[in-house]
């Protein structure tokens, strides 16, 4: 029997019985036990390793020196990297809201050909690892680079690189968060502003930006948050001269082994992605809240007018230049060889960084997202499931704040603390293939929850509980109720979290096997070391990841825009 094409019938019943009492129950005691299974993950390969590095930083012979924190932040270096960090954060923030918000109001409000296509576009650097977005500009703007050959200007180990190369990495975020919600306002109230005799400026501030201000704030705090974390891209474009926190405790752990810093390091970016995060939730519950939305397709239309036709250019060349033009001279790079040699010394092991050949990475780093895909996506539903429910406890909603958590932890230190914590009976992990996968699969399980959740939450209750009248189990009921209807949505959760999988770096760069690179590590591995091959070929590996996560991003497009089963 389909229960999702069920309809119930029969006298109405105001109270509840007896029998809606048992399923109240047993549908609490369901959560409670599908909640097991991410508490247990989160506990054991999140919480116990990043509990363990902190102690090993800051416990002495059993004693907590928690005046260690005063010591650390008394140092001036200490000082400088918690200011640079800030600094450079909101100011990426600034520079990306000015940039990003042209293009959100094209996006949201202009109707032309090829748009689909360019949203994707848009997109692609947003799922690019970090390390290919730093490759990208170190391409552009780095010694040799096409800036370089072009005016001998270099920008690399610069701030400005910084800057630029985190204006292209967010500037999707923007357009699609506050372009998302532009297209669904009511362009109406702005033209009934317009038509009491309010300029056009006047009227946009007055109508259109309050309503617009809880998108652009959560816009913002999500670019800030992952400026404010930056690694890969600091990494490589910042050289000696700058460090955010990320990157210094990156440096205190592998370089300086001054676990103690790195500790109180990693606290103090916990509890200011903690605020973030909080702040974020906040903006994201006041954005569904306070607004009436219409759809999206009647607000669009086609240019009018040289100014809008000048916007649409305008936004445009801001497209290529500062979103295509690192991508295509990361691509020019890896070519620059004759006969695609960059891409054929990949298949050769030189004996140096890596103990197998470089091209061995794909292969590696395809596998491990596979495998962390499907732990996301598993632990990932079955959190989902459990907090479909909205009259949830504090319990409940606790835990949705727990699946947030890998967010606001440095991925370096869930990496140094895998080495660290999973390390003896039952839990030696050290030489398993799968310590990878789990680490990359804490990144991906967030996505998977905040893609999977509203889905679940829009599914009409009753269809539920009607399946359960007629005596199916709660298994069946997610089976013929609940998946069919959130199939699209766990396609496109399975395809973030395989992209992120795919990038991540900060905490994989520590677990990594030197015989079984992914695709970021030696990336950066080929960087660290001179000579114009290994350059080459740290271009040729970058593009190659370049495509792989494009490729996952144009089909997650197509599963959204496809309008035979949209969700």
């Amino acid at each position: 029997m389909d229960f999702a094409r069920t309809e119930v019938t029969g006298p109405e019943v105001t109270g509840p019985t007896e029998a809606a009492v048992r399923r109240d129950r047993r549908g609490s005691a369901a959560r409670l036990g599908l909640m097991a299974v991410p508490v247990a993950f989160f506990a054991v390969f999140f919480a116990y390793p990043v509990a363990a590095i902190v102690a090993r930083g800051l416990e002495v012979d059993g004693v907590w020196q928690f005046g260690r924190i005063g010591e650390v932040l008394a140092q001036s270096d200490v000082r400088h990297v918690l200011w640079f960090t800030t600094w450079q954060a909101v100011v990426s923030t600034a520079l990306t809201l000015l940039i990003a918000l042209p293009g959100a109001y094209v996006f949201a409000r202009f109707d032309f050909r090829g748009k689909q296509v360019l949203r994707a576009a848009v997109t692609v650097p947003f799922v690019l690892p970090t390390v290919v977005v730093g490759t990208a500009f170190l391409a552009l703007v780095g010694r040799g680079g096409l800036l370089d050959e072009l005016w001998g200007v270099r920008l690399d180990t610069t701030v400005w690189a910084i800057l630029l190369a985190h204006v292209f990495f967010n500037y999707a975020v923007v357009v699609r968060t506050v372009g998302g919600l532009w297209a669904q306002l009511d362009p109406r109230q702005e033209e009934a502003a317009r038509m009491l005799g309010a300029s056009p400026l006047r009227a946009w501030r007055q109508v259109t930006l309050p309503a617009l201000a809880p998108a652009v704030a959560a816009a913002a705090l999500m670019v800030f948050l992952f400026t404010f974390t930056s690694f890969g891209v600091v990494q490589i474009l910042g050289g000696p001269t700058f460090s955010t926190l990320e990157v210094e405790i990156y440096r205190q752990t592998s370089e300086i082994f001054d676990l103690s810093t790195a500790a109180v390091l990693t606290l103090i970016q916990f509890v200011a992605v903690g605020a973030i995060l909080a702040l974020h939730a906040w903006t994201v519950r006041r954005r569904e809240t306070a607004l009436r939305l219409v759809d999206p397709s009647v607000t669009a239309r086609r240019p009018r007018g040289t100014g809008q036709w000048a916007l649409l250019g305008g936004v445009l060349a801001t497209v290529v230049v500062l979103l295509l033009l690192p991508l295509a001279v990361l691509v020019e790079r890896s070519l620059d060889a004759p006969g695609f040699g960059y891409y054929r010394a990949l298949t050769r092991d030189d004996g140096g960084v890596f103990l197998v050949a470089p091209i061995e990475a794909i292969g590696n780093s395809l596998s491990y997202a596979v495998a962390a895909t499907l732990i996301a996506v598993v632990i990932g539903g079955l959190a989902s499931v459990a907090l479909t429910r909205r009259d949830a406890g504090r319990f409940v909603r606790g835990f949705d704040a727990l699946l947030m958590l890998p967010l606001g932890v440095s991925a370096v230190t869930v990496g140094f603390g895998f080495l660290i914590a999973l390390d003896e009976p039952p839990l030696d992990l050290r030489s398993s293939w799968i310590l990878v996968p789990l680490a990359q699969a804490l990144v991906g399980v967030p996505f998977v929850v905040r893609t999977m959740l509203p889905v679940l939450r829009a599914v009409d209750v009753r269809l539920r509980e009607a399946a359960s009248v007629l005596g199916a189990s709660p298994w069946r009921v997610w089976r013929e109720v609940d998946l069919p209807m959130v199939r699209r949505a766990l396609l496109i959760a399975a395809g973030f979290a395989f992209a992120v999988s795919l990038g991540e770096f900060g905490a994989t760069v520590f677990i990594a096997r030197p015989d079984n690179p992914t695709l970021p590590v030696a990336v950066a591995r080929l960087l660290g070391r001179p000579g114009e091959l290994n350059y080459g070929q740290a271009m040729a590996l970058s593009t190659i990841l370049m495509v792989v996560c494009a490729v996952a991003l144009l089909v997650l497009e197509r599963l959204r825009t496809d309008r035979s089963g949209e969700f």
